[in-house]
């Protein structure tokens, strides 16, 4: 008699990953990956973090044990630097447009929202004369294709992040209910400066969302512990 085995699937935090890189990849960004673990330089200070800002403190931060300046990276723009840095080495210059999606950690509480270690993707767009409207057509391109048969609108609001200027807040509407996102705006100079770019030259946009809201919003998932709790009732997906 012929042993029947189940057939696995692929988790649905990975299909929503895959989905949102084919995406990019078709709007024309290619894909960048960087260190997990990484120094406080590439993790912060390029990115125009004040030595003092919040984000650094332990609450936020996992700070490595035993490794002077290292910590586990609070969001994928270490990536965008580590990029921009090594472009410069080999003599290059902007355009380009990457994406890098990963995993990041922050010292957070858990909850049906929230856990400590999640996944994001970020955008990053430079050129001469990449502009606000740049970035809510890829925005809202994106979303229309990953939440393709749903009604969708964006906005944005007003807000600050030191890595940008202006910076603001995404929202989604997807049916007849808003969604706070993202965070994005235009790159402040400083940053491309660090990385040895001309700020005065050039310019773009970032954003970063996160991939685990994403897939919850897709697949209807009510908590974020499911996606890492192995639970293989969630391959119905």
């Amino acid at each position: 008699m012929k042993k029947e085995y189940q057939k696995g699937s692929l988790h649905p935090l990975t299909l929503a990953t895959n989905e949102a890189v084919s995406i990019f990849k078709d709007l024309g960004f290619s894909v960048e990956m960087g260190p997990e673990m990484e120094d406080e330089w590439h993790n912060f200070d390029a990115l125009n973090f004040p030595k003092d800002h919040p984000a650094r403190d332990m609450q936020d931060t996992f700070f490595v044990k035993n490794k002077e300046g290292m910590v586990l990276r609070t969001h994928t723009s270490n990536t965008q630097i580590r990029f921009m840095e090594n472009l410069v080495k080999e003599g290059g210059n902007p355009p380009f447009a990457i994406v890098s999606p990963g995993k990041v950690f922050r010292n957070e509480s858990t909850d049906s929202g929230h856990e400590m270690q999640f996944y994001q993707i970020e955008c990053l767009m430079i050129g001469k004369d990449i502009s606000v409207a740049h970035m809510k057509g890829i925005l809202f391109e994106f979303f229309r294709r990953f939440f393709a048969g749903d009604n969708i609108e964006i906005r944005l609001r007003p807000s600050f992040f030191p890595f940008v200027e202006p910076g603001f807040e995404i929202d989604l509407k997807k049916g007849e209910k808003w969604f706070e996102l993202l965070g994005a705006g235009m790159v402040h100079p400083n940053v491309l400066e660090n990385c040895g770019i001309d700020g005065k030259k050039y310019q773009g946009f970032a954003f970063g969302v996160g991939l685990d809201r994403l897939t919850m919003m897709k697949y209807k998932i009510p908590d974020i512990r499911l996606v890492y709790q192995g639970d293989l009732r969630l391959n119905q997906f």
